[in-house]
């Protein structure tokens, strides 16, 4: 079963992402972007090195809705300071240290600071052991970096790396 559906959960969020786009639920757009869904994963299989294997499924999921709560708070925060007094900011670049391993929690840390507006992760140290996030005002680098690790970082750990 494995070897005709790598990733039914990849499968599944494709499918959906598809009816999103085309703004249908017609039954041939349904069978189209369960084809995409399964296709897409099955020829792209050797690019992928392993399965990722999450731990804690309901993490995941109260991950996903923190996720999308600080989207839409920070929209609000960046639209104020931008509406409000530009010249206030402080914008700066922190170096926040990672205690995750895993290539997937890295990657999904670096894309969850990119979809909060205010923030942008820049750059991955060669030892993997910082990112170097790029936020459009801060008062205190610190305490922005233990925000991120508490926030994102930690809940990532517990969804990925830890068993």
């Amino acid at each position: 079963m494995r070897r005709l559906l790598p990733h039914p959960l990849i499968t599944l969020a494709l499918t959906v992402v598809w009816l999103l786009l085309v703004n249908s639920a017609d039954s041939g757009q349904i069978v189209l972007g369960l084809l995409l869904g399964w296709a897409i994963p099955l020829f792209t299989l050797r690019f992928w090195p392993d399965t990722p294997r999450i731990h804690r499924p309901l993490a995941l999921l109260r991950f996903i809705v923190r996720v999308l709560g600080d989207i839409v708070t920070a929209n609000l925060t960046v639209a104020r300071l931008i509406l409000g007094r530009p010249e206030r900011l402080r914008p700066v670049f922190v170096s926040v240290p990672l205690a995750l391993k895993s290539d997937l929690a890295i990657s999904l840390l670096a894309n969850t600071l990119c979809l909060t507006p205010g923030t942008v992760s820049s750059r991955l140290s060669l030892d993997r052991q910082y990112l170097l996030v790029h936020t459009l005002d801060t008062a205190d680098p610190d305490e922005l970096a233990a925000t991120i690790k508490a926030r994102y970082e930690a809940p990532l750990q517990e969804i990925f790396e830890r068993c």
